[in-house]
């Protein structure tokens, strides 16, 4: 399973926000959309992600304020980015190793989507669900020995 196929179960939605957008604005986009992460967008690019993460590390460092600090001083400026061609198991490998819930997936510098470890979980298990039919369907119609 590659990374595009992933994407494909997930659907096209992607939430974003700019470097300007305050933290409490992005805490509740967060919450409305119930999302973990998101793609902070300046000049039509991709300039960070901010996810739960940042914003949990942020309250921590502030003693429960600085809600009205900007995106920009928060997220993560260089995230690890991943391709549509990468094989699934090098995404969850890649995510582990990074310790990455979130990734922004990148083609040609135009992105595509973020794909969440949940997201990964999903389509894995959709995948198996199918083999899994396809295989006792398989068995069910299992030819008879005609030379006995």
């Amino acid at each position: 399973m590659l990374v595009r196929e992933i994407l494909r179960v997930k659907g096209g939605a992607l939430y974003t926000t700019t470097p300007e957008q305050t933290l409490d604005a992005a805490i509740a986009a967060m919450a409305e959309f119930d999302v973990g992460s998101l793609v902070v967008i300046k000049d039509g690019r991709m300039a960070g992600i901010v996810t739960f993460r940042e914003v949990l590390q942020t309250l921590n460092k502030a003693g429960g304020a600085g809600t009205a600090m900007a995106i920009g001083e928060v997220m993560v400026a260089d995230p690890v980015t991943v391709c549509p061609d990468m094989e699934a198991n090098d995404l969850r490998r890649l995510m582990i190793e990074k310790h990455s819930r979130y990734l922004p997936v990148l083609e040609g510098g135009q992105l595509l989507g973020v794909i969440s470890f949940l997201d990964v979980a999903k389509a894995v298990l959709e995948e198996q669900g199918l083999e899994n039919a396809l295989l006792k369907n398989y068995i069910r119609n299992w030819p008879e020995d005609s030379a006995a």
